[in-house]
């Protein structure tokens, strides 16, 4: 064992005994780090999970590359956010990355609010073909998932086998709570989005995300109405 994990050398028995050995988040991370070094990105939303990766990612590789899907649909307070984090963490490479197209030639070419009629082409345009682009150079890449987010969650790994982009795929909050995630936030004094504060535990495009009710899960509030439940990043 000890070789070094990719998509095309995966071994699962090797997976599941890193897992074994590192036990707990910071293991996975710090493991992830010295695995990849540069050839692992961060692919941040930046929610709340976000922010404590950011925070955890940035004691063990104060030059990490940190990637934003910028669809251009966001809130004004997620970008807001992120100014605020690239003023805290200076040494974090933190790009944004666009689609090939602006909102005005989506329009354009889809018409007027794809999100509305087609929102799994609108997910492919604006997030999942740029990330795809984003992760051409790399091995690996590291996604906030939690298993309590939703039923789809439930079975998310440390180490992941991603066979949308081809990748390793690292999970190192699989086992925390919502609680746990505001408590690290608030203990360590770290900016979040506001939005959470007003029922907004999962942000993203604007259009497509509302607070959620009451005893509602974690990703209710996302295209709401709709049948859909995920943007296609993590549906292997």
């Amino acid at each position: 064992m000890n070789h070094f994990l990719t998509y095309e050398n995966w071994d699962e028995d090797e997976a599941t005994a890193i897992m074994d050995e590192e036990r707990d988040y910071f293991g996975i991370l710090k493991w992830a780090y010295s695995q990849y070094n540069d050839k692992i990105i961060y692919a941040c939303s930046f929610g709340a999970e976000g922010i404590v990766l950011i925070d955890l990612i940035s004691k063990i590789k104060k030059d990490a590359k940190i990637i934003f899907l910028d669809t251009d649909l966001h809130f004004q307070e997620t970008y807001d956010l992120i100014e605020e984090v690239k003023k805290r963490y200076p040494s974090l490479q933190v790009k944004m990355v666009r689609p090939k197209l602006t909102p005005l030639e989506q329009k354009d070419r889809y018409g007027d609010e794809l999100w509305t009629r087609e929102p799994n082409l609108c997910c492919y345009l604006r997030k999942i073909a740029p990330l795809e682009e984003a992760l051409k150079d790399s091995v690996a890449w590291i996604s906030g998932l939690r298993r309590e987010q939703s039923p789809l969650r439930k079975n998310t790994q440390y180490i992941n086998l991603d066979h949308k982009f081809k990748k390793i795929k690292i999970c190192p909050l699989i086992h925390w709570t919502w609680d746990e995630i505001m408590t690290y936030i608030e203990l360590n004094n770290l900016p979040y989005n506001p939005l959470h504060d007003q029922g907004y535990p999962s942000i993203g495009c604007a259009p497509c995300t509302r607070p959620i009710k009451e005893n509602e899960d974690f990703r209710a509030g996302r295209w709401s109405g709709m049948a859909k439940t995920e943007c296609g990043l993590h549906v292997n």
